[in-house]
Order: structure tokens, then C-alpha cells, then sequence
């Protein structure tokens, strides 16, 4: 009877490992290798509960695990997932490795889902915190990658962080934040088009706090001379 429970056991878990999607991402971070194991993949697509297991790249030691309960993503004609890959409406990683806070340190997001706007990827963004030596989840700039088109975008040079966000064809809007260390994000830009109104024009406005003050500049131009290519 005991054997007949161990091989019931055995049977189990082994079917269950079966049933797991593995990939190893050795580009992307100067830092760490990543293990993907993933629930299910259909063709060019993986979706479902998933893990990363991040290594050292020198020692091959687990640093930290992390969990996603919905880690989309797509594979390459190797049948391979991408990395580090931010397209608006386009292809989106399961992994994004960068520097988010500008503080010196890589971090990782880690896609969880298609929660963003009109169904975009979303992601939990995890930043490295020296002291626990390990990722921990930020709240803010999680909130970021769910609430607007996909993924935002980081300007190093400038320390910023940029955000997408639309509404229908006609209404774009374009944000950019800087980081105060200990504060949080601080909203410091906003270019947005509006071409709602109908008619032949855009209204272009600009945004932008300096020194505290935000200035306000308004101003139409024709669609076609906007956005010609």
C-alpha cells in the first residue's frame, strides 16, 4: 500500500512538472540569469501562473524568486521569449531589466497579465533595495505599468520616467515624472494632443513644472502638418 501511495505521489508531481514551460534568459542584465517556468504555451503564446528565478551571473547562485500569476508573454520564431523589449501597442517582454529609480542599482518588471489600458501588457515592478539586499515590489511604479498603455519608458540622461496614455483615436497624453529619493514620484511634464473637437486641428498643450510653478502653453496646429511623417 505504501509503494502504491509513492507511485501515486511520483505520478503527481511528475505530471505537474511536465506541465510546466521552462526558458532560461542568460541577455538583458548585466547581473543575473533568469529561469521562466510558466504554465501554459499554445503555439507562439504563454500565459498563466509563472515564476523568475533570478542567479548570479558569476556564482550561478538563486538570488530571489519571484511570482507572477499571469506571465503573457510571446515567443520568437526559436520559440524563445524576449527580453528588456518596450514597443507601444507592440511587443512587450516578460522581463524588463533597467535601472527604474536612477539610483545605481538594476531592477526588474515582471509581466503580470494584460490589466493596462484597452488590454496592454501590465507589470510588477520590482525595485533592489540595498539594505534587505533583494527586490521588493513598488507600489507607485507598479500602478505606472498598470494604468497606462503598457510598460512606461525611462529617459537615464534626463532621470525620468515616461508614461502613454490615450483615449480612443483622437487623444493622446504623455507624462513624464522625476523621482524624489524618499518621496516618491513627483509629475513634472505632460504634452497632451487633443483632436477630439473634430475639424482639421489639434490642440497641442505643454505642461511643465519649473521651480514648483507649473507653465501652461496652448496652441493649434493642422492635423496633416502635425502629424505628417
Amino acid at each position: 500500500m505504501d509503494r502504491y501511495k509513492t507511485l501515486i505521489i511520483f505520478i503527481f508531481y511528475s505530471s505537474f512538472s511536465f506541465g510546466q514551460n521552462h526558458f532560461e534568459l542568460k541577455s538583458g542584465s548585466n547581473q543575473y540569469d533568469a529561469a521562466i517556468t510558466v504554465a501554459d504555451c499554445d503555439g507562439e503564446k504563454c500565459s498563466g501562473n509563472g515564476t523568475v528565478e533570478l542567479r548570479d551571473k558569476k556564482t550561478s547562485r538563486v538570488v530571489q524568486t519571484l511570482n507572477s500569476d499571469d506571465l503573457y508573454f510571446y515567443l520568437n520564431k526559436d520559440q524563445q521569449p524576449s527580453v528588456n523589449v518596450i514597443q507601444l501597442y507592440n511587443e512587450q517582454s516578460p522581463l524588463i531589466f533597467n535601472d527604474f529609480n536612477f539610483d545605481g542599482s538594476e531592477d526588474i518588471a515582471v509581466r503580470n497579465g494584460n490589466e493596462s489600458s484597452y488590454g496592454g501588457p501590465s507589470y510588477d515592478v520590482y525595485v533592489y533595495n540595498s539594505t534587505k539586499k533583494q527586490f521588493v515590489i513598488s507600489d507607485e511604479l507598479t500602478s505606472l505599468a498598470f494604468e497606462n498603455l503598457g510598460m512606461f519608458q525611462t529617459d537615464s540622461k534626463r532621470k525620468r520616467i515616461i508614461t502613454f496614455s490615450k483615449s480612443g483615436c483622437c487623444w493622446h497624453i504623455t507624462t513624464e515624472y522625476r523621482i524624489i529619493p524618499k518621496k516618491g514620484l513627483d509629475k513634472v511634464f505632460e504634452l497632451e494632443e487633443d483632436a477630439m473637437g473634430g475639424g482639421d486641428f489639434v490642440k497641442v498643450t505643454r505642461r511643465e513644472k519649473i521651480k514648483n510653478k507649473w507653465i501652461i502653453k496652448t496652441k493649434k496646429y493642422p492635423i496633416k502638418e502635425y502629424y505628417k511623417e
